[in-house]
């Protein structure tokens, strides 16, 4: 206890939130050579510290918390938490704030050990709330009062849905799930919130605060926590509930509670309101009176405990800490959390057994005093706790630097959610508790920088994932720009981003606007508007470049969209033929009517060069002159197939052909094949791959992949074909290859290769048992002999093996001889060649298509 002086007074200043009272004590401190003011949070204290730094010099300020100690060799003044006021150093000026917290049940008796013992040489301040008034008279008769109205006027607002609060609202909850879905909400809804919980570490709250006060977000989502001094520009406090848990029970807010939170909203001489939001109905007209004329019920008796230890002994010190108040005003504090610790750890026999002597036991209470900032892991804590001391009292008397590094090397990860990395932050404060008792540790100094950075990182990292999480900087800023009736600003970047007030909104990909994914609250409509107008102009111009670009900017892809400058812009559709596509553009309420046409004009004309192009044999077809009936059905059929037929499809024109008219299907590329009617000059790769893009697109199929690239011949499963055969021999024959035995092949390539068994059965003579298949012709389609032989039977010729086991073959085609020319036809042959026709039209690939959709 400070000794006083004749000139020494004590006064208090009491009155409600939004006074000026902890500025006044400042200012009153920094009149004297030396002072030293206790707050109840780390947080303000470190705040405080920092102003009175500036004013007297970093030189000549301390700041002592259980976690954080700067102490200067000539500090002259000490910013403390109320818990780690050194009150045995002598100074003049000494403040003590929120003197309310007397009645706290969990650290009211700190409070009143300095509300009763501590004192400055010249001046002793205390601030808090006008309900302490009666009982400082009581407990102290010499003490001066002063009461300071509020600077300006808390008025009840009534009950409002979270989405219409206004700007700059505080919103109240008293659990992390209820702050955490409220964010969220507010995030949808407005953009985001910052969040401020008690859970939270000092340099975590202070980012958020910051986030608040600088303006990213208008709207804080806090617990209790706000109630405690934090300045703030809050316009307006949102109560989301009334009740909270105390550490031992459900109960309702009282009314002075309800003031010192409200309280927050309104700073200096800016007028603020309260209310009440989500489930929250309207306040008792009593508990609004109370709070806005700021009478409440005066506190009548406050906690209380022993401050005279006694260290003789276990029994001694539990003694004197159960001693009783000697006043009825006082109420000794039970269950505190020092307290606790010290009844379970001293049922331990070991621990009792290390507790003897005046040393042992005042280390034991210290150890006990270790902060559980974690408050939901009492008996882990107490554990920790007991372990400490096992450590300070053997031999070494120091916590072993490797068993120090074991439990601080877990908690350092930046990795996890948000629950976890409060866990984190909560479990390394004790252990940066625990290194600033120098008297424990070895190198005190190197783990109090370990802790603290690793508390700093997690701190960064929590608020970094509470931003990530609660804070949609773009719809806060347009938010807050249609809040504010301003025009929104849309701009299109060079590489098709949108942005509306520099906030990224979306991309322009071609015609199309894809936005950027939001919560479909106010701000995204809002957004999406202004960014319709700016897209507006955009399409236009890019509607002026497609329509004066070469032929060389535009391209198909192989799942058939048309690219420009490649951007997908409209795909390949279902024409009035095969040869002349559609073309069909993406729905686009940014693309339509005239614009629309225009681009499907450009692309259409891109689309009928690109065919004629690559595929002029096909369409010389339809320009053929002086070609007779048979000649033109076989042309036509050729056409409608996109350039392959099967032999047997046309067998009976082919049987009536002219040799002019085969000299005239010769010059329109059309080969008349042994086994295949194709058109050669279409097997190229790119003439392959457009008819398979055309098909695709006048059956309404998607695009099937392409045959693999350079080869002759290959296996069906190896291209991914159709899953229906019927689909996927049409498709081949499209190409311009045949599907046999399981085996897709070019069809000149069968050509060549059937040539080579016919000429071996020649060649073989009429009397020869069989010819052998010659060795030439399964390396010539890339087959083994297996596949060879496969495909020999699938083309009319009978094999077998012989002792040897080389393949034999002979042909045994087993059709009709042909009608002798001039011959009648008779009646059978006419149902024969009716039938044929018939065959031959449902083999036409989309006839066999039309008949897979009606089934």
């Amino acid at each position: 206890m400070t000794a006083l002086t004749d000139r020494s007074r004590v006064w208090a200043v009491l009155g409600p939130t939004n006074t000026g009272k902890t500025y006044l004590a400042v200012e009153r401190m920094l009149g004297y050579p030396s002072g030293m003011m206790g707050f109840p949070l780390r947080l303000l204290a470190r705040e405080n510290y920092e102003r009175v730094a500036r004013a007297k010099g970093a030189a000549k300020v301390a700041l002592i918390t259980g976690e954080e100690k700067i102490l200067p060799p000539g500090a002259s003044y000490f910013i403390c938490t109320v818990e780690s006021m050194p009150v045995g150093r002598p100074v003049d000026f000494l403040a003590i704030d929120e003197i309310q917290l007397c009645a706290d049940p969990e650290r009211g008796h700190v409070f009143t050990d300095r509300l009763l013992h501590a004192r400055g040489r010249e001046e002793t301040l205390f601030l808090g709330a006008a309900t302490m008034e009666p009982l400082l008279r009581r407990l102290l008769p010499d003490c001066l009062f002063e009461t300071r109205p509020r600077f300006s006027r808390l008025t009840y607002t009534g009950p409002r849905k979270l989405t219409r609060l206004p700007r700059r609202s505080a919103i109240v909850a008293f659990s992390a799930g209820d702050v955490y879905a409220i964010a969220e909400l507010v995030r949808r809804q407005r953009g985001g919130a910052a969040v401020v919980m008690g859970a939270l570490s000092p340099r975590t709250r202070n980012a958020q605060v910051a986030l608040y006060q600088g303006g990213e977000v208008d709207y804080l989502v806090a617990t209790d926590a706000i109630g405690m001094g934090l300045n703030m520009d809050v316009d307006h406090v949102a109560f989301a509930a009334m009740e909270k848990f105390d550490g031992t029970r459900q109960r309702a807010l009282r009314s002075s509670e309800v003031a010192q939170i409200a309280g927050r909203a309104g700073r200096y001489m800016t007028d603020g309101t309260f209310g009440t939001t989500a489930d929250v109905g309207p306040l008792p007209t009593e508990l609004v009176d109370r709070v806005e004329g700021h009478q409440f019920q005066t506190v009548r008796t406050i906690q209380w405990r022993n401050g005279a230890l006694d260290f003789s002994s276990v029994a001694a010190l539990h003694n004197s800490l159960n001693a009783p108040a000697g006043l009825d005003v006082l109420r000794r504090t039970r269950d505190a959390p020092d307290q606790t610790a010290l009844e379970a750890l001293t049922r331990e026999d070991d621990i009792r057994a290390l507790a003897r002597g005046r040393e042992a036991v005042a280390l034991l209470w210290d150890v006990c005093r270790v902060p559980d900032f974690r408050k939901i892991h009492e008996q882990s804590h107490i554990r920790l706790q007991g372990q400490i001391y096992r450590h300070l009292t053997s031999r070494a008397g120091r916590l072993p630097p490797d068993w120090i590094a074991g439990h601080v090397k877990r908690l350092d990860s930046v990795d996890g959610d948000i629950h976890t990395l409060t866990d984190r932050i909560a479990s390394i404060r004790v252990w940066t508790y625990v290194a600033h008792q120098n008297d424990w540790l070895s190198d005190a100094e190197h783990w109090r920088a370990r802790t603290r950075a690793i508390e700093d990182r997690l701190s960064d990292a929590m608020h970094e994932r509470l931003t990530q999480r609660f804070v949609d900087r773009r719809t806060a800023v347009l938010m807050r720009k249609l809040h504010d009736r301003e025009a929104l600003t849309a701009v299109v970047d060079r590489t098709g981003g949108v942005r509306v007030e520099d906030q990224f909104v979306g991309r322009l990909e071609g015609f199309t606007f894809t936005p950027e994914r939001g919560g479909g609250g106010r701000g995204d409509r809002a957004v999406l508007n202004a960014a319709l107008k700016a897209l507006h102009g955009e399409i236009g111009r890019r509607i002026v470049a497609l329509e004066t670009a070469d032929d060389a900017a535009f391209a198909l892809a192989d799942d058939g969209a048309i690219h420009w400058q490649g951007v997908a812009v409209a795909r390949l559709g279902r024409g009035p033929a095969p040869l002349r596509p559609a073309v069909e553009l993406p729905a686009n309420d940014l693309l339509a009517g005239e614009r629309a046409q225009r681009v499907r004009g450009r692309l259409a004309a891109w689309l009928e060069r690109l065919v004629r192009r690559e595929l002029a044999p096909l369409l010389a077809t339809h320009r053929a002159e002086a070609l007779s009936g048979a000649a033109r059905g076989i042309a036509y059929q050729v056409t409608e197939a996109l350039g392959t037929v099967p032999r047997a499809a046309v067998a009976d024109q082919l049987g009536t052909l002219t040799r002019a008219d085969r000299k005239a299907l010769a010059r329109l590329h059309i080969r008349l094949g042994v086994e295949s009617v194709f058109m050669p000059p279409l097997l190229k790769p790119s003439s392959q791959r457009l008819r398979a893009l055309l098909w695709a697109a006048s059956v309404g199929a998607l695009p099937p992949p392409a045959a693999p690239a350079g080869r002759v011949s290959f296996r069906v499963e190896a291209a991914a074909a159709p899953a229906d055969p019927a689909v996927a021999e049409v498709y081949y024959r499209v190409l311009g290859y045949r599907l046999l035995a399981g085996r897709v092949v070019r069809a000149d390539m069968l050509e060549r290769f059937a040539a080579g068994l016919r000429q071996a059965v020649r060649e073989a003579g009429r009397g020869a048992e069989a010819a052998a298949l010659p060795a030439a012709l399964p390396p010539m389609l890339g087959v083994s002999v297996e596949e060879a032989e496969g495909l020999c039977r699938a083309l009319g010729f009978r094999t077998w093996r012989d002792d040897a086991g080389a393949v034999r073959l002979r042909a045994d085609r087993g059709g009709r001889k042909a009608r002798p020319k001039g011959r009648p036809e008779t009646a059978a042959e006419r149902r024969r060649r009716v039938a044929a026709g018939q065959a031959r039209a449902a083999d036409s690939p989309f006839a066999v298509l039309a008949e897979k959709a009606r089934a």
